[in-house]
């Protein structure tokens, strides 16, 4: 476990050094601001929608300074990432994390062991994650890909060319963009923008993308705009969740927003703008 922190705090120190050396190649600085400031920067890869424009890195620094690193995915390995990024499919990480920890108890947090377990003693283990049954043959069918194409071995899986990856991902059934991309990102530590509903919907609210804008539409725009490395990705996708659990809701709450003062003149669009904090 001191060896995995470890391995987080190097990623994140990575990520920032990442990020500080592309403002210093664009002759801007990224000193912490109030996050009422209005200030916009002009350098660097733009988001414009009509009148809206803002960078992408003033977005990820206003977050970054507003909640610091978000340390995320929790898991103590590979495996586990995997595991937890099916079983959070339409339900919250607290029972994500039930369901782990009764797969830990039973000690199939292991390749072989899972894979070996009946879909249907699995699914009564992930009882806590919801759609159990449903989730449990994903996770089986997930399973039996890596088996046969890469002996079981997820250290092989990931040395795969991650486009590659990615499409045989997306033939095993029940495994979908968001989470295809969690796995390459988060359990390979490779550089694939994950996009969830929070990542639209503050995009959206915010102008930065056309409303009817869908998964690959987002992904390819955000991957366009920043550096690829995957630590920056993980980071700025976690701070995206993390703004939009508090802030970017069904219902908007930009009352104390660090993203607030990049919203459009009236408001989140869309919106009704009494829903979102103003009377």
């Amino acid at each position: 476990m001191h060896d995995l922190q470890q391995s987080v705090s190097r990623r994140y120190r990575h990520c920032l050094s990442l990020w500080h050396w592309c403002q210093a190649a664009v002759g801007t600085t990224l000193a912490p601001r109030p996050a009422a400031a209005k200030h916009r920067q002009k350098a660097g890869r733009l988001l414009i929608l009509g009148a809206m424009t803002v960078a992408l890195r003033e977005v990820f620094q206003q977050l970054y300074d507003h909640y610091g690193p978000q340390h995320w995915w929790p898991g103590e390995s590979a495996l586990e990432i995997m595991v937890g990024a099916v079983l959070t499919q339409n339900t919250n990480w607290k029972n994500v994390e039930r369901a782990i920890e009764n797969l830990r108890e039973a000690g199939l947090l292991e390749f072989d062991a899972l894979r070996s377990i009946r879909v249907e003693e699995l699914a009564e283990l992930i009882r806590p994650a919801g759609y159990y049954r449903q989730k449990a043959r994903r996770l089986h069918n997930l399973l039996e890909m890596i088996h046969h194409r890469y002996g079981g071995s997820l250290g092989e899986m990931f040395a795969t060319d991650p486009q590659l990856l990615r499409r045989r991902l997306l033939e095993v059934n029940g495994i979908g963009p968001e989470t295809a991309d969690s796995i390459l990102l988060y359990a390979g530590n490779l550089p694939s923008f994950v996009v969830d509903a929070y990542t639209a919907r503050v995009f959206k609210r915010h102008g930065w993308i056309e409303p009817e804008a869908d998964y690959h539409t987002i992904q390819q725009f955000c991957q366009s705009s920043l550096p690829c490395d995957a630590a920056l990705f993980n980071e700025f996708h976690a701070l995206l969740v993390r703004v939009g659990k508090e802030h970017c809701g069904t219902r908007p709450k930009c009352e104390g927003c660090p993203l607030a003062n990049l919203l459009p003149e009236g408001g989140p669009l869309g919106e009704d703008r009494q829903e979102a904090g103003e009377a």
